[in-house]
């Protein structure tokens, strides 16, 4: 059997190991401290003899991000390397994995470049998150509207970009199963298409599953990789909703629904849900 381009590139990084942290003299900074502690957590995780086959799996899909992350940060550097950041649970994923693999750097700067692009009509919950977990995690975060008047997304990136221009590749928390993700290369680097701002879209979550997303770190007895470290989440995942988007399109997932005898209505949280189709159950698009 012909093997393809992303069965080797999943065979090439089974083994890879996160690169030691990179000792400094200077005294470690808020940021180099956060990312020596996330660093330390993934490596003892990518350590453990997993006892199930999701963890196997979510332990193979870290490596495989670590490794998109590592190449991007050899072939950019700071700033021409940014973040887009919404405070959902892909993305925070994603920024958990880069901030590890940070504290191998040898120079970091004092907060990371990311961009933050709401919806018209967002959730002030979602809001406040997004802006109290940037500046938790030292992101240097610039707002742009997805305003339809304002050219959607597409004219939030041209903005920022207009306003930083040293700026050549973006982490994106696009998966696989997300609109539009389905044509995204295996290897996570996609130039943007033809129409929009010239970027390099790296993907490093590209092929992780919904569960896994949830599942990273049941190695840890609870099953919550971001619950038990403690890393907090939006509390609209708590509430049954597994896709956020604005107050206009997002909902509840119906398939996390329970009815009570006497009429009432609840929803079990996001990390109960399974099935990648379900995902979006809740969003009106």
């Amino acid at each position: 059997m012909t093997e393809t381009a992303s069965d080797l590139f999943a065979q090439a990084v089974e083994q890879v190991p996160i690169p030691q942290t990179t000792s400094s003299r200077e005294e470690p900074s808020a940021l180099r401290s956060l990312c020596a502690t996330l660093h330390a957590q993934l490596l003892a995780f990518l350590q453990e003899e997993a006892p199930t086959e999701r963890l196997r799996n979510v332990q193979s899909q870290t490596r495989k991000s670590l490794l998109i992350i590592q190449r991007a940060l050899d072939r950019y550097d700071f700033p021409a390397l940014s973040l887009s950041y919404n405070g959902g649970k892909d993305c925070l994923v994603l920024l958990i994995l880069y901030l590890s693999l940070l504290s191998t750097r040898s120079h970091l700067p004092s907060r990371l470049p990311a961009i933050y692009i709401p919806p018209t009509h967002p959730f002030a919950s979602v809001t406040a998150f997004t802006l109290a977990s940037a500046d938790h995690y030292h992101l240097d975060l610039s707002i742009h509207s997805d305003d339809k008047a304002g050219g959607g997304m597409r004219g939030a990136f041209e903005k920022y970009l207009g306003e930083h221009k040293e700026v050549k590749a973006i982490f994106v928390g696009t998966r696989r199963t997300d609109p539009h993700g389905g044509k995204l290369s295996a290897d996570g680097f996609d130039e943007t298409d033809r129409g929009w701002p010239r970027f390099m879209r790296v993907n490093p979550v590209i092929e992780w599953h919904y569960a896994e997303v949830w599942a990273q770190g049941g190695w840890l007895k609870d099953g919550q990789f971001l619950r038990h470290l403690k890393i907090p989440y939006c509390e609209l995942y708590d509430r049954g909703f597994t896709s956020l988007g604005g107050m206009n399109d997002t909902h509840p997932n119906p398939a996390l629904k329970i009815e009570a005898e006497g009429g009432g209505v609840s929803y079990k949280p996001a990390y109960e849900l399974e099935e990648d189709r379900e995902e979006r159950l809740g969003r009106d698009w």
